[in-house]
This record gives structure tokens, C-alpha cells and sequence, in this order.
């Protein structure tokens, strides 16, 4: 019994602790997104909370609203004026019925341009706040870049075959200019069976060399995934490793590119995914971010930071995917009300919003069922 809770305790100090350090800044900053900018299109904001479910502690602010942490971390929400719930389903009955004051301060009745900002603004501060986290971390610590040259083929691997050699230097994929060898496996890990038109340098020469990624199954931090390898692996010595370091102008438009990297990064894996040709077992959620943000931590704290711009970032770009309960879907009802000269009616809001919330749950369940096979406990 004794280590039971010894290890349960342990597992809250490894695990928990790291993530919800990680976590609640990003919730908080994507709602505060949505705060500003509503308040300075003068709505009157109910609730600000940092969390789902029973309140933990809060307070009022001058202008009424409640700012709240509540006891499930797993996101948040602004409570807008005029606004059900936190889903922001307006309140039909009471708009009817507002003043002329409250139906200035209410969410549904201010112009759409308007309604729009305020729904983006919440993912925008997302990609904001990645930005800013790798600018500072560029800044303070700059980088190390690995040279895009072959150290070592496996026998018998796709690179093999294919013709590469050691001290090869990679030039392009697919078109695409390679300047470290980090930038090989974003290329690379997801298109295992998907042939590759690669540029290489050998003896001061440039070859054209065709791969085929093979699919092989790695052990990373958050557990055994299975990706395309080239088999090959990169510079050994540190004369092929250099130091970058950065100021503030070059960090911001680095931390940028790095953010439209992952943004890129992510839509090319769901893109596949919904083609059939990705694997939906890839998708983590909650419990896999959880252990590998405690596995980073346990490494340094330092990284976790990084692992916190990824994930603002990844959050920011679901917000916007085009489902009703998203801030995306609110958007899509906004770009038919454009299109119909009026918003979409009461019943197909209604649906979409119960469609929408059955489409999350299963994606949750789905990125939940994934976690806990990786992690051997079913």
C-alpha cells in the first residue's frame, strides 16, 4: 500500500507537476487573446477561466468579469456577454430582451468583423506566444546546427540501396533546400513507402539519388512510433556541429520560421492522415504530452520551454480547424453568415455544436486510447 502511494506520488512530481507548468501558461495566453481583443471591441466578459469544472480560487475585476482557475487543466474559456455558455451559443430569450446599453456590451449583436477578430485572436496568441518563447530561448542560448552530411549508411537500409555513401552531403529533397541534418527526418519520418528525389554533394560533384523511406519502428519519449528512416546518421564530430547565435531581429524571424515549420509540419501529418496514407495511431493526447513533457523535464527544464512553444503552436492550429465548438467552427458559421446575409439559423447552429463536440470526444478518445497502448497498459 505504502508503494502504491509512494509511486503515485512520484508519478504527480514527474509527470503532472511538468505539465501543468507547460500547460496553464499556454491556456492562459490563447484566452487572453480572446479577453483583449473583446474588451477593446467593448463586450462585457462574464468569465475568465483557466480550467473546466468547480472553481478552485478567483476574483473580480473592476469591470465585473471573474477571472477563475477551476480544478480540470485541460483548457479554458472566455464567457462572453450574451452567450449560453462557454461554447459561445448565443441567448436567444435574453438578446430579445436587452437594452439598448446591453446590447451594445453583448458577443452575438456586435458586427461580424468584429465577432471574427475576437474568435481568431485566441489562436493568433497562440502562435504569438511561440514566437516568443523560441525567440527568447534563440537569444539567450542560441543554437547548435548539425551539417546535413551522411556519417554512416546501415547495411541494408533504404539509403544503402539506394546508393548513398558516407560523407555524403545532402543538398535538397524533393526540391526542398536542406541546411541541417535535423530538417532530414521532418522530410522523411512520414513518408515511409514514398519515393524521394534527393541532391547530393560527393567529391565536389552533385548527384541525383531516388530513395524509398523505409517504415520502421522507434522508441522516442512519449513511446514506440513507427516512421520512415533512411538509415543513416549524421556528423560525429563536433567540427561539423557550429554554434548560431542571434539577435533580436534574426530570433524573431527564426522563431517565426520555426512556428510555420510546425504549422506546416502538422497539417502535412493530417493531411496524410485523413488520405490514408499517415496513421492515425500517431495522434497523442493529454497522457502523452503529460509523459513526455515529464521525461523532457526530468532532462531540463530549459527544454520544456521548447516543448511549450510546440505545443501553443499545435494548439493554436487545432482552434482554428473548421469544427463547430472550435473557434475554427465559429469562423465557419461567420464565413456562411458572409455568404447567406444572415446567420446561419438556430437549429443547424445547434447541430453543428452537438456534432462538433461529438467529433472532439472521439478524437479525444481516439488520442487517449493511442497514449495509453504506447505506454503497454492495454
Amino acid at each position: 500500500m505504502l508503494g502504491t502511494v509512494h509511486d503515485l506520488i512520484g508519478g504527480i512530481g514527474y509527470y503532472v507537476v511538468p505539465f501543468l507548468l507547460m500547460i496553464t501558461p499556454i491556456v492562459f495566453f490563447h484566452e487572453l487573446g480572446h479577453f483583449l481583443v473583446a474588451r477593446a471591441c467593448g463586450v462585457r466578459i462574464e468569465t475568465l477561466s483557466i480550467g473546466f469544472g468547480p472553481e478552485i480560487f478567483g476574483w473580480h475585476d473592476r469591470a465585473g468579469t471573474r477571472w477563475k482557475v477551476a480544478w480540470i487543466p485541460l483548457g479554458g474559456y472566455v464567457k462572453f456577454f450574451g452567450d449560453t455558455n462557454a461554447a459561445s451559443v448565443p441567448d436567444r430569450a435574453t438578446l430579445a430582451s436587452m437594452t439598448a446599453k446591453e446590447r451594445f456590451e453583448a458577443f452575438p449583436l456586435k458586427p461580424l468583423y468584429q465577432r471574427a477578430l475576437i474568435v481568431a485572436a485566441g489562436p493568433a496568441a497562440n502562435f504569438v506566444l511561440a514566437i516568443l518563447i523560441l525567440t527568447g530561448f534563440l537569444m539567450a542560448l542560441g543554437t547548435y546546427v548539425a551539417a546535413p552530411v551522411v556519417n554512416k549508411v546501415e547495411p541494408a537500409s533504404a539509403a544503402a540501396q539506394a546508393g548513398f555513401r558516407s560523407g555524403d552531403t545532402i543538398l535538397s529533397i524533393n526540391g526542398a533546400l536542406v541546411d541541417s541534418f535535423d530538417q532530414i527526418r521532418g522530410f522523411v519520418w512520414d513518408r515511409a513507402g514514398e519515393k524521394l528525389n534527393i541532391m547530393v554533394k560527393r567529391d565536389g560533384k552533385t548527384l541525383a539519388l531516388a530513395v524509398t523511406p523505409k517504415l520502421t519502428t522507434v522508441e522516442l519519449a512519449g513511446g514506440a512510433q513507427k516512421v520512415g528512416l533512411l538509415g543513416i546518421t549524421g556528423p560525429t564530430s563536433l567540427k561539423q556541429w557550429k554554434h548560431v547565435t542571434y539577435g533580436p531581429v534574426a530570433a524573431v524571424a527564426e522563431a517565426s520560421s520555426e512556428t510555420w515549420s510546425i504549422v506546416a509540419t502538422t497539417l502535412d501529418h493530417l493531411w496524410r492522415m485523413i488520405a490514408g496514407s499517415g496513421n492515425a495511431k500517431e495522434l497523442s493526447g493529454v497522457i502523452g504530452i503529460a509523459k513526455l513533457s515529464g521525461d523532457i523535464a526530468a532532462v531540463s527544464y530549459v527544454s520544456l520551454f521548447r516543448l511549450a512553444a510546440l505545443i501553443s503552436v499545435s494548439i493554436g492550429l487545432v482552434n482554428l480547424f473548421p469544427i463547430p465548438i472550435l473557434d475554427g467552427g465559429h469562423l465557419l458559421y461567420y464565413g456562411f453568415e458572409v455568404v447567406l446575409g444572415r446567420p446561419l439559423g438556430a437549429k443547424a447552429q445547434d447541430v453543428g455544436f452537438r456534432l462538433g463536440l461529438a467529433v472532439m470526444v472521439g478524437l479525444m478518445l481516439l488520442a487517449a486510447w493511442n497514449d495509453l497502448v504506447r505506454l503497454n497498459l492495454f
